[in-house]
């Protein structure tokens, strides 16, 4: 046996256990497709984003004007922008229906799976938020400025973290060389975390609407469910590139056509979509501390629910009260994201409360629906 064979022979037994003969349940639907979709779409944004740095310039002078200038007289910088832009919302389209499904189906049974993955969306929104601040328009200079003032609540060392991140007094060049850093190392350490989930996804095997282990009831996940993945990853990309070829600006705001100007404050100052949600809960809160709290643990309380799960069962299909439950939850955070992009006025401050209070509930509401159920 030659030196090569020996390097070769573990890397094809390697791809062979974990893709082409991994056990995998039999009875898992579309919706465990979203994990192959988020791997496109990881891709997609590491691609798309290595090319638009290398006609980026992290000054606030001049970094707006250089992006409407590559957009207008090249041939392929306005596809690749809008790409890069799209892509954002299908990543985390994508992101929040596979945490809903891990939800519904009680995939955070399996802790460190859900854990590396929540911990995926936290570095998702951090590298999504500061992406967003690069082209530093109006809305993404007011955003910025906005956001990274939260962090003066922090005691005693709030002024000082806030000056740090600007590097001055506002949000200036060096923020932007700050932000354009971070924003081109995260995605490589998110992509390490992905690889690390799946992994431990691969030990001990993915989870199902029933909640069963038993080995006689999986089969391997090549062919049909490789099948299913591809043909998953052709549809989605084809609603894709027609989104970003026919309507490549529905899902952006229109002061993002105008350059960032410190005197002028817009109507009203709003995040990208996936963003509304927590940005609703933040400004729900009346104290500026509160919210900042409320807007944090809105993302960390998910890392609780492996240890508030209190069903006897793996899998809460089980049990009345997580259906109810659940689209109860998803309705809560649909009005959260439309209370987002509503004024700060009446009746929207006391609706965007009175959702907040909803949102936290079902976190302790859920485990002890199941614990009475099954004392029932």
């Amino acid at each position: 046996m030659t030196k090569s064979t020996l390097i070769t022979n573990p890397l094809l037994n390697l791809f062979s256990s974990t893709l082409i003969k991994l056990p995998a349940p039999s009875n898992i639907s579309t919706l465990w497709n979203f994990g192959s979709l988020l791997t496109l779409s990881l891709f997609i944004q590491l691609l798309s984003g290595l090319l638009l740095a290398s006609v980026y310039s992290a000054n606030a002078d001049i970094s707006f004007h250089l992006i409407t200038q590559s957009m207008e007289a090249t041939n392929a910088t306005w596809l690749i922008r809008s790409i890069h832009a799209n892509g954002a919302s299908l990543f985390f389209f994508c992101l929040y229906l596979h945490i809903a499904r891990g939800m519904y189906y009680s995939s955070f049974y399996f802790s460190h799976v859900w854990m590396i993955g929540v911990s995926i969306l936290l570095l998702t929104m951090a590298t999504a938020f500061i992406g967003y601040v690069l082209p530093l328009n109006q809305m993404s200079y007011w955003g910025a400025s906005v956001i990274t003032n939260l962090f003066s609540e922090v005691p005693y060392l709030g002024p000082y973290i806030v000056q740090f991140i600007w590097g001055g007094v506002s949000v200036s060049t060096p923020t932007l060389m700050r932000f354009f850093t971070f924003h081109f190392i995260l995605p490589f350490m998110i992509l390490a975390m992905v690889m690390a989930h799946i992994m431990f996804l691969h030990q001990k095997g993915s989870n199902n609407p029933l909640g069963l282990t038993s080995n006689s009831l999986k089969i391997y996940f090549n062919q049909f469910f490789s099948m299913k993945d591809l043909f998953g990853i052709f549809a989605l990309s084809l609603i894709f590139f027609i989104l970003v070829l026919h309507w490549p600006l529905i899902l952006g705001d229109d002061e993002n056509f105008n350059p960032a100007d410190p005197a002028v404050t817009p109507r009203h100052i709003q995040p990208e979509w996936y963003f509304l949600f927590a940005y609703a809960i933040l400004r729900s809160i009346p104290n500026k501390l509160g919210g900042v709290i409320a807007l944090t643990l809105s993302i960390l309380i998910l890392y609780t629910l492996p240890y508030t799960f209190m069903a006897k069962m793996k899998s809460t299909t089980f049990y009345p009260m997580n259906s109810i439950m659940f689209w109860s939850m998803t309705t809560v955070v649909i009005l959260l994201t439309w209370i987002g992009m509503r004024p700060v006025e009446a009746p929207y401050i006391l609706t965007g409360q009175y959702l907040t209070l909803l949102y936290f509930s079902y976190f302790i509401l859920a485990p002890l629906s199941q614990k009475l159920w099954d004392l029932l």
